[in-house]
């Protein structure tokens, strides 16, 4: 089990209330070339059995996640990283990769494609297949490091965006991000400072399991469930879809200790049907 993206911080921030060493790993917050101020706030809102976020991919920029945080995830001796990537261009995302390719505590990258690619006029990056087979591709050039595409929850067709991924170069998935949301106060006043946000817990928890089923099958590439994860029976739920991992992240805002409930959760209902460990599960779901 991973922490997602966005919700434990670089690590650090909850280190005293998480042992993230009994977890398998953290994806960090977003690390962009340049610091990213982000959006004003309010920047969280809650609603009906849910949360909307709008943060705005705040961080401190390359220099400073080298200088101030990779240290510390340096000392993890367990726990697997994986640094969340995001830029305002396709280049932007190569160079970050290419910047950190060589650092030994880095496993991974997830590259957050749901953000606005400011030379298409603000549209998602993994909303055009070619490009962001061009943004994979100069990813893959630079580094031989897995490179995991976080995938959009509005996609048309996600098994054909996932696909048209792979054939550019990308190890795996994250399914799914966030859902474009907006909320208002009793004066009709949006409760976010940038307006709208993205939807995450519960209500996405059969959006991530539907696109994990149809993005492990079209691709046969491994997946990283999340969204809307609070117990071992929904994380059960993105396995049998085909997940590899799954990753959590509202339910630990809410509760820092719920990560590690939902492992023991999770290995019980394994228990319970007498399998010898996830690969009994994943992809079982009819």
């Amino acid at each position: 089990m991973l922490l997602a993206a966005g919700t434990a911080g670089f690590g650090r921030e909850v280190a005293r209330v998480i042992d993230i060493e009994a977890l398998g790993g953290i994806v960090t917050k977003a690390v962009s070339l340049e610091p990213r101020r982000g959006n004003p706030a309010p920047r969280v809102a809650e609603t009906r059995g849910a949360m909307l976020n709008s943060v705005g991919l705040a961080n401190p920029g390359l220099a400073a996640f080298r200088r101030e945080m990779l240290p510390w995830l340096g000392q993890l001796t367990r726990a697997r990283v994986v640094v969340n990537v995001v830029g305002h261009a396709a280049g932007d995302f190569a160079e970050v990769v290419g910047a950190l390719a060589d650092e030994p505590c880095i496993a991974a990258f997830e590259l957050n494609v749901s953000c606005p690619n400011v030379e298409q006029g603000g549209m998602e990056f993994g909303a055009d297949d070619a490009v962001l087979a061009r943004l994979v591709q100069g990813c893959r050039a630079a580094t031989a490091k897995p490179l995991l595409v976080k995938l959009s929850p509005v996609l048309p067709d996600p098994a054909r965006t996932a696909q048209a991924a792979s054939e550019a170069g990308a190890d795996g998935f994250t399914a799914v991000n966030t859902l474009p949301a907006q909320v208002y106060d009793a004066n009709g006043k949006s409760r976010l400072g940038a307006g709208s946000g993205g939807l995450s817990g519960p209500p996405l928890l059969p959006v991530g399991v539907k696109i994990t089923r149809l993005v492990s099958r079209r691709t046969g590439k491994p997946v990283i469930g999340v969204g809307g994860i609070r117990t071992g029976a929904d994380a059960l739920q993105y396995l049998e879809a085909g997940a590899s991992l799954v990753a959590v992240g509202t339910a630990a805002l809410a509760d820092p200790r719920a990560p590690e409930r939902i492992v023991r959760e999770l290995e019980d209902l394994l228990a319970q049907r007498g399998a010898a460990g996830l690969h009994d599960v994943i992809g079982t779901g009819i």
